[in-house]
């Protein structure tokens, strides 16, 4: 019984790492006050995504997506190529984000001389903002 669900487990490997990297990613957009280590959070958090969604994309035994007429009659599976294209995409957003934020993160660091998040705060108040 037991061996069963450790094949099973080892089976999915790649959603765990998924999953793990997704909370990891979080973890660090959460607790740590550095906003350069909030950034490094959010790339860890959609690098998580991305795996998941190529995950989800995998077909055991299939081919790619390229059809011939020898392909078509002997009736094979093919992987979807959408999931693929659409993380192509994702990765170009993520990278564009990445570069707005720390265009704003040197902003900050211009403005007030730090880039941790409580001493910004405490700025700001200090400010009247």
């Amino acid at each position: 019984m037991m061996d069963w669900l450790i094949e099973e487990i080892l089976a999915k490997y790649n959603y765990w790492v998924s999953i793990v990297l997704m909370l990891i990613g979080f973890y660090a957009m959460i607790a740590k006050g550095n906003l350069i280590k909030k950034i490094i959070g959010l790339n860890i958090f959609q690098t998580a995504i991305f795996l998941f969604y190529i995950s989800l994309a995998d077909i055991r035994g299939g081919t790619e997506p390229i059809v011939s007429e020898e392909t078509i009659h002997k009736g094979y599976v093919y992987v979807n190529p959408l999931p693929h294209v659409l993380i192509l995409t994702a990765i170009v957003v993520a990278v564009a984000t990445t570069a707005v934020a720390l265009a704003l993160i040197i902003r900050m660091y211009e403005e007030y001389g730090t880039i941790e998040e409580e001493e910004i705060i405490e700025k700001e108040r200090e400010l009247g903002v």
